[in-house]
């Protein structure tokens, strides 16, 4: 009976050996992603602070006076070096997550790869896509949350103004993209455990409440501590959730559906032959 693997079984020296190979293309491909990003870091960064200018005017504020500061000589510079670090992680990303699925797919059978490969690709897909939403709706919207506690001096009240540090604002936002990005990891972590078993989408549908539950105090813990950062994770992931019952759901039902097709096929239904 032969196996399905499609690699023979190899010593520990040459998984270790492989290891290293994967780990040095992955740290080549973030090396080469920083140089290329601190390069271009300021650039980068005025591209972060679009969603800023965007609740400026939402806040019908004036562009040309609104800032953002620093007050220590070298904190615009350590800005840039983890606005690189940031850009190089998403470029280099595809190339880590190939480099992880090489190293494990020689242990995979043939089914199990092919069943990894659309997940290895909508990974980055879901990521891109709750990263697109703290870009475009979300952190604007907390931006203009903020802008619009700010006090005029009008009435003889003294001014109180936001001028946000430029280190504040890039992990208020990194943040929000990495929490976001996790979270729309969901239906793909969830999928991946129903297929193997470990997850059905009965159990799902019976966790729900504490599901809603665990969002809020996920996002109480990820997000800045203010309720429009709170809701506005808690609610997406809510809704994810229900996307992952959904799928377990439909794992579930093409499992079902296999096993019907095995059972009917020819060879199953075929007499075997005791001579």
């Amino acid at each position: 009976m032969t196996s399905d693997i499609g690699d023979k079984p190899q010593p520990l020296i040459e998984h270790l050996m492989e290891l290293r190979t994967r780990l040095m293309w992955s740290i080549a491909a973030f090396f080469v992603a920083f140089v290329v990003c601190f390069t271009f870091a300021k650039q980068l960064f005025n591209y972060l602070v679009y969603p800023y200018k965007w609740a400026v005017i939402w806040a019908h504020l004036d562009v040309a006076k609104s800032q953002l500061i620093y007050t220590a000589p070298q904190e615009f510079f350590f800005t840039q070096v983890k606005v690189a670090m940031f850009g190089a992680l998403v470029i280099a990303f595809p190339i880590i997550a190939a480099q992880v699925y090489k190293f494990v797919a020689p242990g995979l059978y043939k089914n199990e790869r092919n069943a990894f490969l659309p997940f290895l690709i909508a990974s980055p897909v879901l990521f891109l896509m709750g990263a697109a939403l703290v870009y475009f709706f979300f952190c604007p919207m907390v931006m203009w949350f903020f802008l619009k506690m700010q006090q005029s001096p009008a009435d003889g009240e003294i001014a109180i103004s936001l001028m946000p540090k430029v280190s504040e604002y890039l992990s208020l936002i990194m943040t929000l993209v990495f929490s976001f990005g996790l979270v729309f990891q969901l239906p793909v972590i969830t999928t991946l455990l129903a297929r193997v078993g470990l997850l059905t989408s009965t159990w799902l549908a019976e966790k729900r409440k504490f599901a809603i539950v665990l969002a809020f105090v996920v996002a109480a813990v990820l997000t800045p501590p203010d309720p429009m950062s709170q809701i506005g994770l808690a609610v997406p992931t809510i809704l994810l959730y229900e996307i992952s019952i959904y799928a377990a759901r439909m794992v579930e039902r093409s499992r079902k559906r296999q096993v019907e097709e095995d059972t009917e096929s020819p060879s199953a239904l075929a007499p075997r032959d005791d001579d």
